[in-house]
């Protein structure tokens, strides 16, 4: 996970733009406004990690007119695009200490407590969102995680505008998209 330094995988296959390879869809709602995302895997290409970067710069730009986002864990990579703001993450599943869980999570995520079941997942997944959510707002880079509330909690996934979900991508690893409408 590529932690700040502050305390549906559907069965639908798809061809990437401009013959970079395949690309699974993993989220294309047929709703006007909705995203696409696709995951890339170098496994399947025989790539490397820069490989697969390369790959997925040339999909997202292969949709020019619309506006694009892009994660990395190798070896996957996903690629989201919308007409509006929007952006995409993938993060590989890793232990979360309460360290970790409490730099990220806002002061009324912490009072909700310690997840049942599995928590290296939901933080990871907390994370995932919130890097998301920062990306569709412009900066990732300018959000603090522990002001910045964690998308999952929205209801029905939106808040205004905007909306988010959580991708479906196996048990090693979360991904979500948020974008604005």
């Amino acid at each position: 996970m590529s932690h700040k330094s502050y305390a549906g995988r559907g069965p639908q296959a798809a061809r990437a733009p401009l013959g970079v390879g395949a690309a699974q869809v993993v989220f294309a709602p047929r709703t006007a406004g909705a995203p696409q995302v696709v995951l890339l895997d170098a496994r399947a290409g025989g790539l490397d990690e820069a490989g697969l970067r390369a790959r997925a710069r040339a999909v997202a730009a292969a949709d020019a007119g619309r506006r694009s986002s892009r994660s990395y864990r190798f070896p996957l990579a996903l690629v989201a695009w919308s007409d509006g703001p929007i952006g995409v993450d993938i993060e590989r599943v890793e232990s979360c200490d309460a360290a970790f869980a409490d730099s990220i999570r806002t002061p009324s995520e912490r009072m909700a407590g310690w997840p049942e079941g599995d928590s290296d997942r939901f933080f990871t997944s907390l994370w995932s969102s919130k890097e998301a959510l920062a990306k569709a707002l412009g900066d990732a880079l300018a959000y603090d995680p522990r002001r910045l509330e964690g998308p999952g909690a929205w209801p029905d996934g939106r808040s205004g505008p905007w909306h988010a979900r959580a991708l479906e991508l196996g048990p090693e690893h979360v991904g979500w998209v948020c974008w604005r409408r």
